[in-house]
């Protein structure tokens, strides 16, 4: 029943808007509502809700709770599924009121967001690691792309049931959408760093060395794709799949150096000005 009540808070509002059946009345009825509304403890701080129904949390407290709601969340979908594991069950398992779980994730829907945004972060901050110590343009996204099939490989089970949510090209969930902008941000920034740290960034033009970052993050949403699918142990023939199309994907970039393909990089540049990058949320348009 919880999950019902989840499908009709999926206005794009905080927890605020759940019924009061599920939201605590008593602000000390719960550690994690101590305090309440207007006070520096508790939920009741927060500014308002994130894009896609999230909860922007404002103290450590609140920051503490809402990660501890989606490190509960993760374990009970590796272990139940998704489909199986309700927000009253991670809540339990939280040690959280139902109430304070709908607060920071309006529906089950949107930990699926809260995913992206904790994966992107540890991705990057993993591909950095790894990529600090060369320049070689092929290499460095090459170590990019397997870095996210490294920091992704833990959830590989039930991918299939997160991405057919976000697979829905209406949906805010999708990766392309505009509640989806800080996670993409976060990859997109990163492949600007694995172009801007290696050899080749000095060499190119300068306007399509702009559009590279996006077209990059595309490439691994190609990876991602394949990956979902992928069943073979180790999902091995995605990470070949990165091996082989790595190489080529660089040496397309390298060759649009040379002043004899300028017009195929400028017809390029226009088709994904014009055809791509309007398809991706708060995507600027040069």
């Amino acid at each position: 029943m919880d999950d019902l009540a989840a499908t009709n808070r999926t206005d794009g509002t905080s927890g605020a808007a759940a019924t009061p059946a599920d939201t605590p009345t008593d602000p000390a009825a719960t550690p994690d509502t101590v305090g309440g509304p207007g006070t520096d403890s508790g939920p009741g701080t927060d500014s308002g809700p994130m894009p896609g129904g999230r909860a922007q949390p404002k103290t450590d407290k609140s920051e503490q709770t809402r990660a501890l709601i989606l490190e509960t969340a993760m374990r009970l979908f590796q272990e139940r599924g998704y489909e199986k594991t309700t927000m009253r069950a991670i809540a339990t398992e939280a040690g959280v009121s139902v109430g304070n779980a709908y607060y920071y994730f309006s529906a089950k829907e949107f930990l699926i967001q809260g995913f992206y945004d904790r994966m992107t972060y540890d991705h990057a901050a993993e591909a950095r690691n790894r990529m600090a110590h060369t320049r070689n343009f092929a290499e460095r996204l090459e170590i990019a792309l397997t870095s996210w099939l490294d920091t992704a490989a833990p959830y590989h089970e039930f991918a299939a049931q997160f991405f057919r949510t976000a697979a829905d090209p209406t949906s805010s969930l999708s990766p392309f959408s505009n509640e989806s902008h800080p996670a993409r941000a976060t990859a997109v920034e990163l492949f600007r760093d694995v172009l801007q740290g290696s050899e080749l960034a000095p060499k190119l033009d300068a306007e399509l060395g702009e559009l590279l970052p996006d077209v990059l993050w595309l490439h691994l949403m190609v990876v991602v794709l394949y990956w979902v699918f992928d069943r073979t142990e180790d999902t091995e023939r995605t990470r070949e799949f990165v091996r082989r199309s790595t190489p080529m994907a660089a040496r397309v970039i390298n060759l649009s150096r040379y002043r004899v393909f300028r017009p195929i990089v400028r017809d390029a540049k226009g088709l994904i000005q014009d055809f791509i990058l309007p398809t991706i949320g708060k995507t600027a348009v040069k």
